[in-house]
């Protein structure tokens, strides 16, 4: 039997909660046809840099990185999908479940895969996606200013009739980098701020353990 005190009792229950609760994962999909520089945009968020070289993706593949905001580590686990239907068909259903939020990619020098983005969004509605699910657009190859194809007003008016911010950047160009942190952090940020729940009393009630949560009302997000 130990003395400790009550308060001694409470720092040892709220260090052991501490050590229970495990690193949150957000699932974050990205969509959009091929050759949009889908995959390129994850290499750059979770490694840091571009590709030498890329081969089509077939089926799914995610990568991840632990990103702390307000103090908490959370794993940023990004989804990338083959564009090519015939790539797509055995794993859709599994791609979409869970999701935590999702990033449309267009090629901003085709116009035809920013014509396309209608069909990504239907298809992601068509798998019951909530509508309370963050989504932002994603502008990718900026960097070849002479062949740009999709104006930024266009793209800006498509994203807002969707409720989407807009991005617009370069996977390739290593001045981008920051852009395309951002691209994924401002999700991280915002799913954090829908989810998070603080336990900050811990109060004996009956012989078992009551958590208070608190929602939070002020953000120092890094993004």
């Amino acid at each position: 039997m130990t003395n400790d005190s009550p308060e001694e009792e409470t720092r040892s229950i709220t260090s052991s909660l501490e050590l229970s609760i495990q690193t949150r994962i957000f699932k974050i999909i990205v969509i959009g046809d091929s050759n949009v520089g889908k995959t390129c945009l994850t290499f750059r968020f979770t490694g840091g840099s571009f590709p030498d070289k890329t081969e089509a993706t077939i089926g799914v593949d995610f990568r991840e990185k632990a990103v702390e905001i307000e103090g908490e580590t959370i794993k940023v686990q990004v989804w990338d999908t083959a564009g090519q239907e015939r790539f797509r068909k055995s794993m859709v259903e599994h791609y979409y479940r869970n999701v935590h939020a999702v990033v449309f990619v267009y090629d901003v020098t085709k116009m035809a895969s920013f014509r396309n983005l209608q069909t990504w969004i239907e298809e992601c509605n068509g798998h019951r996606v909530s509508a309370s699910v963050p989504r932002v657009l994603v502008g990718n190859k900026c960097d070849l200013v002479d062949q740009i194809q999709v104006p930024s007003n266009m793209a800006l008016k498509f994203a807002d009739s969707h409720n989407m911010l807009l991005f617009e950047t370069s996977a390739k160009d290593p001045r981008e980098s920051q852009n395309v942190d951002s691209i994924f952090m401002s999700l991280a940020c915002r799913l954090k701020a829908q989810k998070s729940l603080l336990y900050r009393d811990v109060e004996r009630e009956d012989g078992r353990v009551r958590l208070t949560q608190e929602t939070e009302t002020k953000s120092n997000c890094p993004c």
